[in-house]
């Protein structure tokens, strides 16, 4: 399924600096799927307490590879903590993978995992515990509220910046320095 036709779909949700929210706080979300019942998302700037070969280890799954082993886990949102998430970059057809842009994917089954394992996997990939879910309506009030910007998605953000640099990178990909704006918000 591709998510073209999702409004919010295949966009990056960089939070304010007036979002106090600790789960959001400095945050940047991929958002993967937006309709009217809702919207799901993975944060993409925050390290988990867990290594990719922690998760594949919790899997009964082996990998010979030190520096998958050492890979960190993202910690996606505080919404199902405990289920895995891929983002990546290969259109193989996973048994379970969503097209979140062009090129970008979204598969949450054991069978992406064992073949990265195997030294199969896709050429980059990124493992988030949990993911973020707005109910119906929610989102759009919280972007009307001026909770958050959006950005297009965009590959090498959520697969080769540093961590600590998405959050300033996704507000530089639309000219917004992130360092210069308030903490507070008002409203006219």
């Amino acid at each position: 399924m591709s998510a073209e036709s999702t409004p919010l779909a295949s966009q990056l949700l960089i939070a304010l600096p007036a979002l106090d929210d600790p789960n959001f706080a400095r945050g940047v979300a991929l958002i993967c799927q937006h309709d009217d019942e809702g919207a799901m998302g993975v944060i993409i700037n925050r390290a988990s307490e867990y290594t990719l070969g922690d998760v594949l280890s919790q899997m009964n799954l082996d990998t010979q590879d030190e520096a998958l082993r050492q890979q960190v886990v993202l910690s996606g949102g505080p919404v199902h903590p405990e289920r895995g998430f891929v983002l990546h970059d290969d259109a193989r057809g996973w048994d379970s993978q969503l097209e979140v842009a062009d090129g970008l994917y979204l598969t949450t089954s054991r069978d992406i995992l064992e073949a990265m394992a195997r030294g199969d996997g896709p050429a980059h990939a990124v493992v988030a515990l949990g993911c973020a879910g707005w109910g119906a309506g929610q989102l759009e009030f919280e972007l009307g509220e001026n909770s958050w910007l959006t950005a297009p998605a965009d590959a090498e953000l959520v697969f080769s910046l540093p961590l600590e640099q998405r959050w300033q990178a996704a507000g530089s990909r639309i000219g917004v320095d992130m360092t210069r704006l308030t903490d507070y918000s008002g409203h006219a």
